[in-house]
C-alpha cells in the first residue's frame, strides 16, 4: 500500500527526473568525493533537493538552471505552511544554498539564487546532560564477569571517557586504540581524524574485556571491530541504543537517556570542571567553536533551574511562607 502525505505537508518522496536528477546527482556525487561527507548528510541533502525539484516542475520551471529567487523562496514558504519543525527547514535552505553555489562554481549558472533567502530562525535548544551522579550509576550498572558484562562496561566508560559521536563508537577497529598510551585515532565528519584521550577508568574496561570478553564473541568472519555482537559483527546503533537504555533503566535514572547525552555530558562536565573551550571543541570533532559553545549555557542554566524550583521565594513556587 502506497504511503500517503498529509495534505499540509507538500512532501514527495520521489526521485527527480530529467535535467533536475542530472544536476541533484552530479552534486551529490561532488559531495562524495571532493567534500567526504557523510553518506546521512549526502541522503539528506538528495531527499531534499528532489522535493524542491519536484515542487518546482509542478510551478512549470524547466530545470536548477533556470529557477528563480522568488522561485524557490515559494518552496521554502510552502514547507513553513505545513508541520516541518524550523530545525528541518533550515537544513533544506542549507542545502539549497550549498547547491546552488556549486552550480555556480561549476559555471552550470551565472549567479546565486539563494543569497537573498532568508532562513527560519532557529530557538536556542540547550542540549540534555546527565549528572555525575547518573553517570557514575550508570557505568556501574553493567558488574557482572560475563563478556556482555565485560563489553557493556567497556563501551559505557569509553563512551563517557571519550565523547565520541554514536557511530564512531560503533565502528571503532581495534587499530584506532592505543591502551598503552591512553589514546583513539577517530574518522569523525568529513573523514576528518582527531586524536581523543582515554581515561584509565576507561583503558582498564577495555583491557578487561579484550582479555574475558571480546574472544568470547569472535566468529568465523569477525573483522577487527572493537565491540562485537552475538553474531560477531559490529554493533549498529540501534543496539548500541538498547545497550545505554538498557542500563540506564538498570540504574534508576529516570530521564530518557538516549546514547548522544553521554556525548553532552562528557562535554559539560568537562567545561564545568575548567576545561579549554578550543580543547573540547578538538575532542568532540567540531569544525566551529560556535557549535561548542552552546555547553558554555548549559551549567548556568541548570542552577537557574535549581533556583527557580527550590528557592523559597521564587514567584514561580506556591504554598511556601517564609
Amino acid at each position: 500500500m502506497a504511503r500517503r502525505s498529509s495534505p499540509s505537508r507538500p512532501l514527495s518522496l520521489s526521485r527527480a527526473s530529467g535535467a533536475f536528477a542530472g544536476d541533484i546527482d552530479g552534486f551529490i556525487a561532488f559531495l562524495d568525493l571532493e567534500r567526504g561527507l557523510s553518506r546521512h548528510t549526502r541522503e539528506n541533502y538528495q531527499r531534499d533537493l528532489d522535493q524542491g525539484a519536484n515542487w518546482l516542475k509542478r510551478q512549470g520551471v524547466a530545470d536548477w538552471r533556470t529557477v528563480t529567487a522568488a522561485q524557490a523562496g515559494g518552496w521554502l514558504q510552502s514547507l513553513s505552511r505545513g508541520d516541518f519543525a524550523v530545525a528541518s527547514l533550515a537544513r533544506k535552505l542549507t542545502a539549497l544554498r550549498v547547491f546552488a553555489r556549486h552550480l555556480v562554481r561549476e559555471k552550470l549558472r551565472p549567479d546565486d539564487f539563494t543569497a537573498l533567502l532568508a532562513g527560519p530562525k532557529l530557538g536556542r535548544r540547550l542540549p540534555e546532560t546527565l549528572s555525575v551522579q547518573d553517570i557514575a550509576r550508570l557505568l556501574a550498572s553493567p558488574s557482572g564477569a560475563d563478556p556482555a558484562s565485560l563489553r557493556d562496561r567497556a563501551l559505557l566508560e569509553l563512551f563517557y571517557s571519550s565523547g565520541l559521536r554514536v557511530s564512531e563508537l560503533g565502528g571503532l577497529m581495534l587499530q584506532q586504540i592505543d591502551l598503552d598510551q591512553g589514546f583513539l585515532r577517530v574518522f569523525g565528519k568529513g573523514s576528518k581524524e582527531r586524536v581523543v584521550p582515554i581515561g584509565g577508568r576507561a583503558c582498564s574496561a577495555i583491557a578487561n574485556y579484550l582479555v574475558s570478553g571480546r574472544p568470547h564473541f569472535v566468529k568465523a568472519r569477525t573483522g577487527s571491530q572493537l565491540f562485537l555482537s552475538n553474531r560477531g559483527a559490529a554493533l549498529s546503533r540501534i543496539t548500541l541504543w538498547f545497550i545505554v537504555k538498557k542500563h540506564a533503566r538498570r540504574a534508576g535514572i529516570a530521564q530518557n537517556v538516549k546514547p548522544h547525552l553521554l556525548r553532552h555530558s562528557f562535554a559539560t562536565h568537562l567545561l564545568t570542571g575548567g576545561a579549554d573551550l578550543r580543547t573540547i571543541q578538538e575532542m568532540l570533532g567540531h569544525a566551529s567553536i560556535a557549535t561548542t559553545q552552546i555547553y558554555t549555557a548549559v551549567e548556568p542554566q541548570r542552577l537557574l533551574d535549581q533556583h527557580a524550583e527550590f528557592h523559597p521565594r521564587n514567584k514561580h513556587r506556591t504554598g511556601s511562607t517564609m
